[in-house]
Formats: C-alpha cells, structure tokens, sequence
C-alpha cells in the first residue's frame, strides 16, 4: 500500500513538473497602483495559464505602496507563491511635466496589509539572476518607466540581452494620446529619459506596444459592470482599484488599457500586426524613428481592437482564482 501511495506521489510530481515546462516564464516590471491599466495587466497575466511568473516587480515611484497593493492581490487570490520584488523608490517630482511620484488613492487597497511581504532581493539583481538562470527562456515585461531596466543594465550589460523577448508598453511613434496623428512624450519614457535612452540601446530583444496599438483600446461601462457582477476575488479587486483610481478625479471613465495590450502581444500575436525600426529617445522623451539604421527593436503597428477586448473579457470572467485554504 505504502508503494502504491509512493508511486501516485511520484506521478504528481512528474505531472505538475511537466505543466511547468510547457508554460512560458515570465517577469513582469510594472507601476502597478499608479494608472490603473496596471491592475488589468496583472490580472490577465494571473488568468492566463500558459504563464509560469517569476515575480511581480515594482517599479518608479513609490515602489513600496506599489508592492502592498501586489502582495494582497497575490493574496487575494491564491496566488502568494509569486514573489513581489520592491524597484528602486524614485520619490519626489518626475518626468518633463514634473507630476509627483508619490502614493495614489489606491494604495489604500494595501494599507495595513501584512499577511504576505514582499521579497527583500534587490529588483536588478533579482532580474539578472533569473535571466542568467534561465537564459533565452524569460520573457521580461516591462509596462511602467524603466529605471529598474538601467540598474540592470548598469550591473550587468549583457543581463538584458539573455531573456527572450522584452516586451515593453513603450513609446509613441505613429499616434499619440487619444489617437491624434502626432506622436506624443508617451509617460513611460518621459517619466524617466535616462533610462529609456539606455534602455533602447541595451541590445535587448525589444519589443514594443506604443501608443499606436494601446490608446484607443478602452474598458467600457457594460464590461465594468460585467467584472463588478462576476463577484470573484480577482473582479472584485479589480473594480475597487477602478473605483479608487476613478476617485483620483481622472476624467475619462472608461480606463485605456495600455499596459494590458503589451500582455495580449505574447498571448495572442495573430491579433497584432508589427515592424522592426531603429528608435532613438530624445532629450524630451520623445521616441523617434530613424530608418537609416540598422532595427534595434520591433514596434506594433496594429490591433484587432474588438477580439482584443473579447478576448480579455473571456480571461477575467472565466477564472476562478482564490484564496488556498
């Protein structure tokens, strides 16, 4: 009987290790509690099961806000075992039109909350040392300002070029904010000009989802209501990190969901279309095409807005994440 107890444990373990391998691994770099298209990335890299995640890490601004937010959401839903990494706190007035980089009203939703902590690893040397431990098997996502990406690069230059694709919501190249034809300062680079200059340069395998792809893709009102009524740990989170954002006096009601397209890139590439370019940023973090130059990076041109969002909505509603007993 013992021997047949021993032989089903065997053939479990064999069996989760198996799933693990056939799943991607990934990073995930983010402002998570800054706009709230960061809650909606985490949450559909959560719900998507071809994702093995490495760790959550916090970057700009108040990285330690960020991470209590993370660590409850992990725990809220089940999801503890990943680790939640704190990025360099870059506090004080940021980016060309200096906005602060201090708490938002969601960081309320991670107040007091102490029963997961965060990693004490330092987030450059955690990413290096999982890039170098798993070389070309890491996809690293970055969807917020990137001063984590140049401690990286600063410490180890080669670091970045060991994962398989950096996927990054990155930059303004064809369209602007609200879809207007002249590319903006999109914030991410802004917010951090020297990082995103050293960033581009890194040698890295780039990808990025710009505004072209990001700015008009929208969570409107009746799929609010659907997240608000699924009544899941995940959806609940969800709309009170919406509700808390909203309360910050935003004036569009209906979130843009930048950081969760660059997500959609690697889950669903047969919805977007891309190109590879050379892009340099500017000395007021404008990223700017230069075509007599060899690529350093491919951008997206376009979305299939509609499947996107269908797409998405399938994730949110039909997980069933929860707290492990």
């Amino acid at each position: 009987m013992k021997c047949i107890f021993r032989i089903s444990l065997f053939i479990l373990f064999i069996s989760h290790v198996l799933i693990a391998e056939g799943k991607q691994k990934i990073i995930f770099d983010c402002d998570l509690a800054g706009d709230v298209d960061d809650a909606y990335a985490v949450a559909l890299v959560l719900s998507s099961p071809e994702f093995e995640v490495l760790g959550l890490v916090m970057d700009h601004g108040h990285t330690p806000g960020r991470a209590k937010v993370a660590c409850r959401l992990l725990y809220e839903t089940g999801r503890e075992n990943i680790p939640v990494i704190v990025g360099r706190h870059t506090p004080g007035m940021v980016g060309q039109d200096k906005e602060p980089a201090g708490p938002s009203n969601q960081f309320v939703w991670g107040e007091g909350f102490d029963k997961v902590k965060p990693s004490k690893e330092n987030a450059s040397d955690f990413i290096i040392r999982n890039l170098r431990k798993y070389p070309n098997e890491v996809i690293l996502f970055t969807v917020g300002p990137v001063p984590n990406m140049q401690d990286v690069i600063m410490k180890d230059p080669e670091a970045l070029k060991l994962a398989k694709k950096v996927v990054s919501m990155f930059g303004s190249f064809y369209m602007g904010y609200s879809g207007g034809p002249i590319p903006d300062a999109e914030w991410n680079v802004k917010a951090d000009v020297k990082s995103s200059q050293m960033f581009v340069n890194s040698g890295a395998n780039l990808i990025f989802a710009g505004l072209d792809i990001t700015t008009l893709v929208h969570l409107d009102e009746a799929n609010r209501n659907r997240l608000l009524m699924r009544q899941s740990p995940l959806t609940n989170a969800l709309s009170g990190l919406y509700t808390l954002w909203r309360f910050e006096g935003y004036a569009r009601p209906n979130p843009t969901l930048f950081d969760v397209v660059a997500v959609g890139m690697v889950l669903w590439p047969d919805l977007f279309t891309t190109r590879k370019t050379h892009v340099r940023v500017t000395d007021e973090g404008y990223t700017v095409l230069d075509e007599s130059k060899e690529p350093n990076c491919e951008i997206g041109m376009t979305i299939n807005k509609d499947e996107f969002i269908k797409r998405i909505m399938e994730r949110y509603l039909k997980q069933n994440l929860m707290q492990n007993d």
